[in-house]
This record gives C-alpha cells, sequence and structure tokens, in this order.
C-alpha cells in the first residue's frame, strides 16, 4: 500500500466536458491506468474511496461522471445512505438520466476518457483495464468492445441487462473483445436472470474471449457499495480480490 492523491479533472468530450476524479500514487510516477465506470448513483464519496483503493494498490485511477450532460457532480440529490426501499423517489430522478445515455453517447464518451488516460504522464505506456459497477457493468463490457486494442482486462460487478434479446445488447460486442474479462454476478438479481447470466457466458465462450463469470451467493444486485441497502461484506471483499487478481495478471 501506498499514498494515495486524489484531484479533481476535466475531460473534453465531443459533446462538452466531463468532470471526473483522479486517483493515483502519490510518488507521481507513470502507473498503469484503470477506468472505472460508476453504478447509476453517480460519482460520489463511495466511488472515490473505491478509486483510492486501487490507486494506494499501485494504478492511476479515473472516474468519470458519465452523466456530464445533466450536469456537474453531483448530479442527484443523495442521502450519505441510499435505500431505495425508503427512498424510491431516488431512482425517479435518475432513470431518465440513465436512459438518456444511449450506447451511441456512452461509447463516444469512452474514446475521450481512454484518450485522456493514453495522454496522461500519470498512465504507464499501453493499454488500460476497465472496471464497472451495475450499469458500469454493461459500459465496461461495451468498451472492452469497442476499443479492443485499448483496452487489457475488462471487470464488471453486480451488472444488469448485460445479455438480453436487444438488437444493440451489450454482450454482442465480444465477438471485438481482445481483453481478458471477468464477471461477478449478483445471486437472485432481477436485471441479470439466469437465462442472462448463460447467453453471456455463451457468447463470450463462442467468440474466444479469455473470461471467468461467478455468482456470489446471497448477493444483491450492488453488493459492492457500501453506502447503499444492497451492500454485502462478504460480496465485496471477494470482489477486491478478483479485480486485484486480474490487474496483477494483466500488469
Amino acid at each position: 500500500m501506498t499514498s494515495v492523491q486524489g484531484t479533481a479533472v476535466d475531460i473534453a468530450t465531443e459533446d462538452g466536458t466531463a468532470d471526473a476524479y483522479l486517483a493515483r500514487p502519490g510518488d507521481g510516477l507513470p502507473r498503469p491506468g484503470v477506468l472505472l465506470y460508476q453504478d447509476a448513483f453517480g460519482l460520489r464519496p463511495h466511488l472515490r474511496s473505491m478509486a483510492d483503493r486501487l490507486a494506494a494498490a499501485g494504478y492511476t485511477v479515473l472516474v468519470p461522471n458519465v452523466f456530464y450532460r445533466h450536469g456537474r457532480t453531483p448530479v442527484f440529490d443523495l442521502p450519505e445512505f441510499i435505500d431505495l426501499g425508503t427512498r424510491p423517489e431516488i431512482w425517479q430522478q435518475i432513470a431518465p438520466v440513465l436512459q438518456a445515455l444511449t450506447p451511441e453517447l456512452a461509447m463516444r464518451d469512452a474514446g475521450a476518457y481512454l484518450r485522456w488516460l493514453a495522454d496522461s504522464p500519470l498512465v504507464a505506456d499501453g493499454p488500460v483495464a476497465v472496471t464497472g459497477y451495475c450499469m458500469g457493468a454493461r459500459l465496461t463490457l461495451r468498451t472492452a468492445g469497442a476499443y479492443p486494442e485499448r483496452v487489457a482486462a475488462a471487470a464488471g460487478f453486480h451488472g444488469g441487462q448485460l445479455a438480453t434479446d436487444a438488437p444493440d445488447s451489450p454482450h454482442l460486442a465480444a465477438e471485438h473483445i481482445t481483453a481478458e474479462l471477468y464477471f461477478g454476478h449478483a445471486d437472485n438479481d432481477p436485471s441479470l436472470p439466469p437465462e442472462q447470466m448463460a447467453r453471456l457466458e455463451e457468447a463470450l465462450t463462442t467468440a474466444g474471449v479469455r473470461h471467468h463469470c461467478e455468482v456470489y451467493p446471497g448477493a444483491h444486485h450492488g453488493f459492492t457499495q457500501a453506502d447503499t441497502a444492497s451492500y454485502q461484506k462478504e460480496g465485496d471483499e471477494r470482489h477486491w480480490a478478483a479485480l486485484l487478481d486480474l490487474l496483477q495478471r494483466t500488469f
């Protein structure tokens, strides 16, 4: 573990400016880059703490506000502890913003995030890793397929709607992916039922993608997010072990 520095940065995109959080080891040396995609609740203190933990392990981590078209962080008025069971109105704020981020817009933005990492003196030369949570797992899968030359490893945790019947389902990117992938699925997750898990597994296997998918027993959708009612300590610790193992094998 090493000291960490965290700063706010702005990223120029084709559609404006995305605010972001950058965490890196305090020595200022270039380190392997990691693009960390948020969940639907957005860039907030918990996401920054996750980036800090990765930075302490020796990586330069960028966490963009993928909802920047709707304003700078914080996009939503969130409580310190998020429980949709008692505060369902929170989702009413989030849903239209989430739906407005189309795959086309998201991947256009992904190009900007990856270019920013490539140009940063704090990031080592070469491809980067991507990790994402909930909706961020979808963005991770899409990014690995859209930018195979830039993504060496990709991980997603408690992702939803990864392998639907839609013509633009994220799993259809499998044929373009060259990175090694890891997915940690939540057990009994209504946003990723068993048939979607199987469809994702089949697509990755058929495409010859190096991958490993696991179901975390008893874990709810959102199990890595300690500031939410979905948090599960066991699943979170398992996620960190799997993610760091993937990064260590890659860089």
